[in-house]
């Protein structure tokens, strides 16, 4: 009988970022927003894919093992000066990762393994003596894990079989019955509001935000434990309007039940994964001044303290 897989981008052991304690965090690939800033860009396809590192790449005329073995035939290109690997024909690439499999210095690397349930599990299961002291857990996230509802909730319900809590780190811009599938193994929920106003939402992620409003406020109708973030972008989202609005919206839509909104601090981050899938990074007109942004966004989590909201900046929950 075939076993259910999953595309998974990255495991992370010994993570303290995305829920309670010390948690083993999988990444799966596929999300169905493009936000801007996003700094896992290899998570947005669901498909596997190669990233090219060129400055990890022995040259072609040393090496030249990516081309000998693609049934493409020379979908590669070459620096002039080194003869190094500088990118992919991605329209007529394949996707077999036969390149990926020959390269010997990781010029080429993998985003995105099918993995099953039980493979998963060997990795979760190595940490069960942190998660029992440190009352962590596994968290899945992505890319959005509601992409993968189906694999998500086999891995989650496996991992409530065995004892071991479950956070779900999900943008919830789905149809409710994907989330429906997973919630039964869900102890925790981490999920964003980027902004209330849906067409600048969408100009910033891509798509609408009344789905995932709408989904929001079903999670908190159920009490469920529930993290709240907002991403703090400079000139996007960060403006007194939106601030306040996003404040109505806690307090109003979803009762104030949340465990705690965490503002994380906008950082140029994942540039070089951008390059290594021959994408532009879509931030370089931010210029920040690090002292006095650092400052705005403690601001703004006073702020919400001030409305009756727990509000932290990072993701370490102050009591």
């Amino acid at each position: 009988m075939e076993q259910l897989t999953g595309n998974v981008f990255n495991i992370q052991r010994y993570t303290i970022h995305d829920g309670p304690g010390l948690r083993t965090e999988l990444f799966l690939k596929g999300c169905p927003l493009r936000c801007k800033w996003c700094s896992n860009p290899e998570s947005w396809r669901l498909h596997s894919e190669p990233g090219i590192y060129q400055s990890k790449c022995i040259s072609k005329d040393l090496c030249g093992g990516c081309v000998d073995v693609c049934p493409e035939g020379d979908i590669f290109t070459f620096s002039e000066d080194e003869h190094k690997l500088t990118g992919i024909d991605r329209t007529r690439c394949s996707k077999c990762m036969k390149c990926y499999e020959e390269c010997p210095s990781d010029a080429i690397k993998l985003w995105g393994k099918h993995m099953t349930v039980e493979e998963c599990m060997d990795v979760i299961r190595r940490d069960k003596g942190y998660y029992d002291r440190s009352g962590g857990g596994v968290t899945v996230s992505g890319g959005d894990p509601l992409v993968q509802s189906d694999f998500v909730a086999a891995l989650f319900k496996q991992c409530k079989e065995e004892g071991f809590q479950t956070c779900l780190e999900s943008t919830f811009y789905s149809k409710w019955e994907e989330a429906e599938k997973i919630l039964p193994y869900t102890d925790i929920i981490i999920s964003d509001l980027k902004h209330m106003d849906t067409k600048i939402h969408k100009k910033w992620t891509g798509v609408h935000n009344e789905r995932i409003l709408e989904n929001l406020k079903r999670i908190t109708d159920d009490n469920r434990e529930f993290i709240l973030r907002i991403p703090v972008i400079p000139g996007i989202n960060d403006d007194k309007k939106n601030i306040e609005a996003s404040a109505d919206f806690i307090l109003n839509e979803l009762q104030g039940r949340i465990r705690v909104l965490q503002l994380l601090s906008f950082m140029r981050l994942g540039e070089e994964k951008y390059a290594s899938l021959n994408m532009p990074y879509q931030m370089d007109f931010i210029d920040l001044d690090r002292e006095s942004f650092t400052a705005h966004v403690n601001e703004i989590a006073d702020y919400f303290n001030s409305r009756g909201i727990h509000c932290v900046v990072g993701t370490k929950e102050k009591e």
